[in-house]
């Protein structure tokens, strides 16, 4: 098993950026292939991006490409996802999430293991 803390969340205005980090202690953070998905009050979660075990490979949702990078350093066992040009409508509840067999499913119920998340509020 792995176990996932998200943290870098906070109240930032439209235009500004944000870093979120996702820790992770457990298995061997390198067997799993990883994405951070995230939940807007009222609406269903949303897959936000997706990295291979390596690194090497990542993909993400049309309304961020361009604006966000997913990375990870397996090094220090951490997921990152930066966030630039942030606008209003990215205001959610940000997870990371790990699935050891599947990469890059966009469909939140075939990931196995979560973080708590953490809350990005975009001011207009």
């Amino acid at each position: 098993q792995v176990q996932l803390v998200e943290s870098g969340g906070g109240l930032v205005q439209a235009g500004g950026s944000l870093r979120l980090s996702c820790a992770a202690s457990g298995r061997t953070f390198s067997s799993y292939h990883m994405a951070w998905f995230r939940q807007a009050p009222g609406k269903e979660r949303e897959f936000v991006a997706a990295v291979n075990w390596s690194g090497t490979s990542r993909n993400y949702v049309d309304s961020v490409k361009g604006r966000f990078t997913i990375s990870r350093d397996n090094a220090k066992n951490t997921l990152y996802l930066q966030m630039n040009i942030l606008k209003p409508e990215d205001t959610a509840v940000y997870y990371c999430a790990a699935d050891d067999t599947k990469y890059g499913s966009r469909w939140w119920s075939e990931y196995d293991y979560w973080g708590q998340g953490t809350q990005v509020t975009v001011s207009s």
